[in-house]
C-alpha cells in the first residue's frame, strides 16, 4: 500500500506540485478590474502567463476546462452551462460528471478537444505550451493562466475568467466574499500563539512533499495562524529527516486516498509525537490544492485546525 501510495504521489508532484510551484507573481494575466459585463460585440484581450495574447470578439460560449480549479471558477461564476469540456479530476461540483472528460492533467486528449472544437480552452501551468500551439493551429484558443505563489493570486485568476465570459459582477461578489472569510479568520487568530504545523502533500520512498514559505498554501497556513516548519523551504520538495528534527506539533493531511491512516503507521512517520499524541487532522485538500473560488473556505477550515477555540 505504502509502494501505491508514493507512485500515486509521485505522479501527482508532478503534475501539480512540479507545474504549479514554478509560477511566479508576475506571470499572472492582466486584466483590469472592471465591475460591468462584457458587451456582446465587445473585443476582450488578455494576456495569459507565457506573455500571450489572446483576443476574442465577444465573450466565448464554449469551453474546455483543462484544470479542477479552471471548472470550479466558471461553475461559481454561475456559467457551468458553457462548459462542453473537463479533466479526469475535475470532480466539483457534482454537475461536472455529466461533462465529458479530455483525459488527464498532464496528457489530455488533444484528438478530443479537436472534436468539440470549443471557442477556447482555459488551463493551469501543467498544459504543455506545445499542446498550446497544436491546438492554436487547429484555430482553437488557449488560455494558460499560472497558479499564483500567493493567496490572492486566486482573486486574478476568478478576473481573468470572469472577463472573457462576461461574468465580471459575479466575479466582484465572489471575491468580496472570499475577502470578507479572510479577515474573520485573521481576526479570529489574532493574538494566539502560532503552533508548528505541518502539511503533507506526498510521503514515503519517492520522497516527502510539502508547502514551502514561496508557496501559496504556505502562505495559508501562516494566515491560518500557525507556524510552517517548512517556511524557509522554496517550493514542495521536503525530507523526512528535516520533519523529524522539527517534529512539528500537529499535521495536516488529506482526507483522500486513505492518507491518514498510512501515514501513521509508516516507519519513520509514526514516531513523531503528533503522531502518537493524535494530532494528525484530516482536511479536504481540494480546498487548499487548487487555487480557485474555495481557497478562503480552505483557509478558514485550515485555521479550525490549528486554533480550534477560535472557532
Amino acid at each position: 500500500m505504502k509502494k501505491i501510495i508514493s507512485i500515486f504521489f509521485l505522479i501527482f508532484a508532478a503534475a501539480f506540485l512540479f507545474g504549479n510551484g514554478k509560477a511566479e507573481t508576475s506571470s499572472r494575466a492582466q486584466v483590469p478590474e472592471k465591475t460591468a459585463e462584457q458587451p456582446q460585440n465587445q473585443v476582450i484581450t488578455v494576456t495569459d502567463s507565457y506573455g500571450r495574447e489572446i483576443t476574442l470578439n465577444s465573450p466565448v460560449k464554449t469551453i474546455v476546462s483543462a484544470a479542477p480549479s479552471i471548472t470550479e471558477t466558471v461553475f461559481a461564476l454561475d456559467k457551468g452551462d458553457l462548459l462542453v469540456g473537463r479533466t479526469d479530476y475535475c470532480d466539483y461540483p457534482a454537475q461536472t460528471a455529466s461533462i465529458q472528460s479530455i483525459g488527464s492533467l498532464m496528457e489530455p486528449n488533444m484528438e478530443k478537444i479537436a472534436e468539440i472544437n470549443p471557442d477556447i480552452v482555459i488551463a493551469s501551468d501543467h498544459f504543455k505550451k506545445e499542446s498550446a500551439e497544436k491546438l492554436e493551429d487547429l484555430s482553437i484558443k488557449v488560455l494558460i493562466l499560472r497558479e499564483d505563489k500567493t493567496f490572492e493570486g486566486a482573486y486574478g485568476t476568478i478576473r481573468t475568467i470572469a472577463r472573457i465570459i462576461g461574468a465580471e459582477t459575479r466575479a466582484e461578489e465572489i471575491i468580496a466574499g472570499m475577502q470578507q472569510t479572510v479577515e474573520d479568520v485573521k481576526k479570529a487568530v489574532a493574538g494566539k500563539d502560532k503552533p508548528a504545523v505541518y502539511y503533507v502533500i506526498g510521503f514515503g520512498e519517492y520522497g516527502d512533499y510539502t508547502a514551502g514559505g514561496d508557496t501559496f498554501i504556505g502562505r495559508m497556513i501562516e494566515m491560518a495562524g500557525g507556524d510552517n516548519i517548512a517556511k524557509n523551504v522554496n517550493g514542495w520538495s521536503y525530507s523526512l529527516e528535516s520533519l523529524v528534527e522539527a517534529d512539528p506539533y500537529c499535521i495536516v493531511i488529506s482526507k483522500y486516498w486513505n492518507m491518514k491512516q498510512n501515514f501513521v503507521n509508516a516507519e519513520g512517520y509514526k514516531e513523531l509525537t503528533a503522531v502518537k499524541e493524535g494530532r494528525v487532522y484530516e482536511i479536504d485538500s481540494n480546498l487548499l490544492d487548487r487555487q480557485g473560488p474555495r481557497l478562503a473556505e480552505g483557509l478558514k477550515a485550515l485555521a479550525a485546525i490549528i486554533h480550534p477555540e477560535s472557532f
